[in-house]
């Protein structure tokens, strides 16, 4: 059996799922509502406060959609009941960043500020202290959602090597390189 397919979800109070005849999962919490459509041949079974994922067999295509969603309706739980959050942090002289509602302004060394407008299940918070790196906090139920934009906005400025300049997450290593002075003679 898959490992992390066999293991239980544990469903906390507060927190209630559903399936439909067309195994679409519904989980709604206290933070919010998510779904998500579920391949026919894995079954849910809802025991106590517990949700365990079935499949038919053995075979590849089943044990890794097994796995599958079971991770995807973990993190749907975790979701609804505590949430998710993510802090970049911007490396740079004269990098700033701004929040005004759902878009976030970006000055990152560019001759142009750079604009992102953010889905509405994201919230931001844009954070400047003084002699510290600003901070970009994102809070969001839907952890694919909350990474795919940390993705889009790590693209306008990648973490370099020689410098360490750039977005990065907060408590991240960017591994540093020495630059042509160290080579030898």
């Amino acid at each position: 059996m898959s490992r992390i397919g066999k293991l239980p979800i544990a469903v906390p109070a507060g927190v209630t799922v559903t399936v439909n005849e067309e195994n679409v999962v519904t989980v709604k919490g206290p933070k919010g509502t998510l779904t998500q459509k579920v391949h026919a041949d894995i079954k849910l079974e809802q025991e106590g406060g517990q949700l365990v994922l079935t499949r038919p067999t053995d075979g590849i295509e089943h044990r890794s959609q097994h796995g599958l969603y079971r991770a995807l309706i973990n993190n749907m739980v975790i979701g609804v009941s505590e949430g998710y959050k993510k802090e970049l942090e911007l490396v740079g002289v004269g990098y700033r960043a701004t929040s005004t509602g759902q878009v976030l302004e970006l000055a990152l060394g560019y001759s142009h500020a750079i604009y992102l407008q953010l889905p509405p299940e994201v919230k931001v918070e844009a954070k400047t202290e003084r002699n510290k790196n600003p901070l970009i906090i994102l809070e969001s139920i839907d952890k694919q959602l909350l990474g795919q934009v940390c993705a889009k906005i790590r693209t306008f400025r990648k973490p370099e090597p020689y410098k360490g300049k750039g977005i990065k997450f907060v408590g991240e290593v960017i591994r540093r390189k020495s630059g042509k002075s160290a080579s030898a003679k």
